[in-house]
């Protein structure tokens, strides 16, 4: 996307830790590391010294992203394994930042769609994490049931404190580098999917 404005793409270490919040803030930053300030306004053509309009760059990024999605996407090692034993203590589902077509897309192609009672992306009505509302929202699935939020990064953590229930910290996730000021405050982790099982029996 920001070649096609004229600038040098961003080394992927950079790119990582902007990642987490939704497409639209992802871009953001990324045009405003590679020095295009973007325009609250949509502007059209490409090519050095433009300043896009930001919803343009977002629809630019989109359409590369929905054709490359799964050029570098796997899933983690043990994670099948692991669904099929936590399916079974009750409904799962899935509660992202990344709008609902690209997840939905990416959980079918690992063929991990089915494990999942329900996917929530960040364009829902429920907005985006750490907003509590779509995972408060998912507590009807299983009413009277324990709510557990499980991932990687300050998000995640601050959306499972924001709707009061308890954090499980993956530390094998990517996201887990952005905690810069020291672990969550949580007794829940684990450093492979394989001890979610146990970490859910405890929960």
């Amino acid at each position: 996307m920001l070649e096609q404005y004229g600038a040098e793409p961003l080394p992927l270490s950079e790119v990582v830790a902007m990642v987490g919040e939704g497409a639209p803030l992802l871009v953001r930053r990324a045009l405003a590391r590679a020095g295009l300030h973007p325009t609250t306004q949509t502007t059209r053509g490409g090519g050095p010294g433009l300043r896009p309009g930001v919803d343009e760059a977002l629809a630019r990024f989109l359409k590369i992203y929905d054709r490359r999605i799964m050029n570098h996407t796997i899933a983690y090692q043990g994670i099948v394994e692991s669904l099929a034993l936590s399916v079974r203590r009750g409904p799962l589902a899935v509660l992202t930042n990344k709008p609902l077509g690209p997840s939905i897309g990416i959980l079918e192609a690992l063929a991990l769609r089915g494990f999942f009672t329900r996917v929530i992306g960040g364009d829902s009505e429920y907005g985006r994490k750490p907003d509590p509302s779509g995972l408060l929202a998912l507590q009807a699935l299983a009413p009277g049931e324990k709510l557990v939020m499980i991932g990687d990064s300050p998000t995640d953590y601050a959306v499972a404190v924001n709707a009061n229930c308890p954090f499980v910290f993956a530390r094998f996730g990517f996201g887990a580098t952005k905690f810069s000021e020291g672990p969550p405050d949580t007794p829940f982790a684990i450093d492979h999917p394989r001890e979610l099982d146990a970490v859910l029996s405890r929960l």
